[in-house]
């Protein structure tokens, strides 16, 4: 009898393991649109433009998941969060996926029960000043006052540099990027610091971008990626795959000029085919439909398009691929297989 009782209580908590992983999927075709978490608004990577429509590489990602899921890459609620909001509008159910310069961190994974999917963009914490104030090393700024985002990781690296290299600073609290700016231009503070991709994206967005320097220093690994809760694995395999879909698409030559064509009917290369959906099974395992993928990429390009078309060296963010160049290219870049 204890047997039976334990296979019983096995075979409902496998049960509504099941339930639960099928939850947010459910509600998001219920619903009719995906609700994205993104920042408040940086350039580049998630901010409303002159129409009031959101673009920029993070949106990319939440338009990459609509197009997979609900066949239409416009189907996103985009839901402005801060350092401090972000995690509880995700935790809350607020949002399905938190798609923001967010740092896949051991407690935020463990502690926090969030799932991250992968990594989209690789960086690191750095420093930017006034090119007036003189500075060539983030070791010169003993006294100096910093603007930082409360509720980041920034705040113990920054404190963790100083304390290492024995010198003193002075934090201004900042929550939001938007509020960074116009204190960091007014002198309200020395220095801003934050991920160097986001320092990029708010000097690009300066009057004069010539007369502020980012120092070279590289004070910490910010792995960024999207994330959703655990306990839906169902939810977080779509959300890793679209990811690796994007990334694989790049490194195969697939693009979103060429996708119809190659979509249309099975190549030459077995991996292609099974990415796009024209051999194989892997968009029912998902519990989509075969074209997941092909929606995916077609909805703003493969990862190198949505790179050099927001943050790229073309762009006035100007970034390198850098340690975000596929692995063949010298990167970090590298998708599992689709098999």
């Amino acid at each position: 009898m204890k047997k039976i009782a334990i296979l019983g209580a096995m075979t409902a908590a496998g049960l509504s393991a099941g339930v639960a992983s099928a939850a947010t999927l459910d509600d998001v075709k219920a619903r009719g649109k995906l609700n994205c978490g993104v920042t408040t608004g940086l350039v580049g990577f998630a901010a409303p433009n002159a129409n009031g429509e959101w673009e920029g590489f993070d949106v990319g990602v939440c338009r990459a998941v609509a197009a997979a899921v609900l066949g239409d890459p416009n189907a996103v609620e985009f839901v402005p969060t801060t350092g401090k909001t972000r995690f509880t509008a995700l935790a809350s159910g607020e949002i399905d996926l938190l798609a923001r310069n967010t740092t896949w961190t051991f407690s935020r994974d463990v502690d926090l029960k969030f799932e991250f999917v992968g990594i989209n963009y690789y960086d690191g914490q750095g420093f930017m000043v006034p090119k007036e104030l003189g500075v060539s090393s983030a070791k010169e700024l003993d006294g100096a006052t910093v603007c930082i985002q409360t509720g980041t990781t920034t705040e113990l690296n920054l404190a963790d540099f100083f304390r290492a290299n024995n010198i003193s600073y002075e934090p201004v609290p900042i929550e939001t990027n938007a509020e960074a700016q116009p204190l960091y231009l007014e002198g309200a503070c020395d220095v801003y610091t934050t991920d160097a991709s986001g320092l990029a994206a708010t000097r690009a967005a300066f009057e004069n971008p010539g007369d502020h320097v980012v120092l070279p220093e590289i004070i910490s690994k910010e792995p960024l990626g999207p994330l959703v809760r655990h306990g839906d694995s169902d939810w977080a395999d779509i959300n890793r795959w679209v990811l690796n879909a994007l990334i694989a698409a790049e490194e195969l030559g697939v693009t979103s000029a060429n996708i119809a064509e190659m979509s249309a009917a099975a190549g030459s290369n077995p991996e292609i085919n099974r990415l796009l959906g024209t051999e194989g099974t892997l968009g029912e395992m998902l519990g989509l439909d075969a074209d997941w993928a092909v929606r995916a990429i077609a909805a703003g390009g493969n990862y190198g398009e949505l790179f050099e078309k927001n943050i790229g060296e073309n762009t006035p963010i100007g970034l390198a691929r850098g340690l975000n160049a596929q692995w063949t290219e010298g990167g970090l870049l590298y998708s599992p297989p689709f098999r």
